[in-house]
């Protein structure tokens, strides 16, 4: 699955911590979602589509491999 975090992270000058303590997660969560190393629950990507004020299919795609 891809995702444009970094990318939203980038455009709101977020960290990887500033991130994770909106969300309150670890900032190493953050970077297992960015590197595709963890899929976020479906509460966890809504809460970043609201922080980022984008719909989820915006942060996240499919791959042909999903």
């Amino acid at each position: 699955m891809n995702n444009g975090i970094k990318v939203e992270r980038a455009r709101h000058n977020m960290s990887q911590s500033d991130l994770a303590d909106k969300l309150g997660v670890s900032r190493q969560t953050i970077y297992a979602i960015e590197n595709k190393k963890f899929v976020p629950s479906t509460v966890l990507a809504l809460k970043l589509a609201l922080i980022f004020d984008v719909r989820v299919e915006e942060l996240f795609q499919l791959e042909d491999s999903d």
